[in-house]
């Protein structure tokens, strides 16, 4: 019997789980859900982890990886995916060679390599596997600033150096570079800035500062927003810039959950006026 085709936007997110909800495939579905698209998953890793910390970290069998990402490319159609936790060397090359085999849209790495309580996500040795199987695949990567920096070796101080860490990226493979301000050495200020690195003539985008420590799960919604965008046709400009107000939404209207580092409010995006959807 044919089906019939269907309308509805599909995204997928590679990542591992936070049994805390605020981050990786919990926190990308929520997203996907919010921006009104059908989300499909591929689990790299089980974690145990809570607002204070990550407890235990358990890789999930490459041969599970690649039976994941087949499943889901026989009977879904994909427009856009994200790559968020791999962990190891070995993971980042089965998610390499299977994105290379099944083609599933525009993919965006949000190169996660620390945990927002500081524990590491991502074995050293992974760092060059990254560089070299996934990056160049990348038509989006957003790394925060510590991320830029292990990944190409610059000190990123001022606006220059941040281009310079930027072009390096590209020059890897990677087509349009968001660099995430919000590590920035300057806590104090009232304006948090990112760089935006098309392909063409860069730009910044900017959000006030929120002195809060509910900010888990971050960047994993903030590349999630992008996917979703990017899977429902937006071009790549916009889903960047409207993920930016997602994030910041998210951010302001926190949900006080937990004892340490707080999960976004996924929420509070919906809630803006019409106006600040724009």
């Amino acid at each position: 019997m044919k089906m019939k085709k269907c309308n509805t936007a599909q995204a997928m997110t590679i990542a591992g789980s936070d049994s805390g909800g605020g981050a990786g495939i919990q926190a990308d579905l929520k997203t996907f859900q919010m921006r009104g698209v059908f989300g499909t998953t591929a689990i790299t890793a089980i974690t145990a982890q809570n607002t204070l910390g990550v407890f235990d970290i358990h890789p999930i069998p490459l041969s599970t990886i690649e039976a994941q990402l087949k499943a889901i490319a026989e009977d879904f159609e994909i427009r856009a995916f994200k790559v968020g936790m791999l962990g190891t060397a070995d993971i980042i090359e089965c998610v390499a060679d299977n994105v290379r085999r099944y083609h599933f849209g525009k993919m965006v790495l949000d190169p996660v390599m620390i945990a927002k309580g500081g524990a590491r996500l991502m074995q050293q040795s992974a760092v060059q596997a990254l560089k070299q199987h996934l990056i160049p695949l990348a038509d989006i990567i957003t790394p925060n600033l510590p991320e830029a920096e292990a990944l190409t070796g610059i000190q990123i101080i001022d606006q220059r150096t941040v281009e310079q860490a930027a072009r390096a990226l590209q020059q890897l493979g990677a087509k349009t570079v968001v660099i995430k301000g919000g590590h920035s050495g300057n806590s104090q200020s009232a304006v948090c800035r990112d760089w935006v690195f098309p392909p063409a003539q860069y730009f910044n985008l900017e959000s006030p500062r929120y002195p809060t420590t509910q900010t888990h799960g971050t960047g994993c919604t903030f590349s999630a927003c992008i996917t979703a965008e990017l899977a429902k046709g937006q071009n790549e400009l916009v889903a960047i810039r409207l993920a930016k107000q997602f994030i910041t939404a998210a951010i302001s209207k926190p949900l006080n959950i937990g004892h340490g580092h707080g999960p976004t409010n996924h929420w509070a995006f919906s809630f803006l006026p019409r106006s600040g959807a724009r």
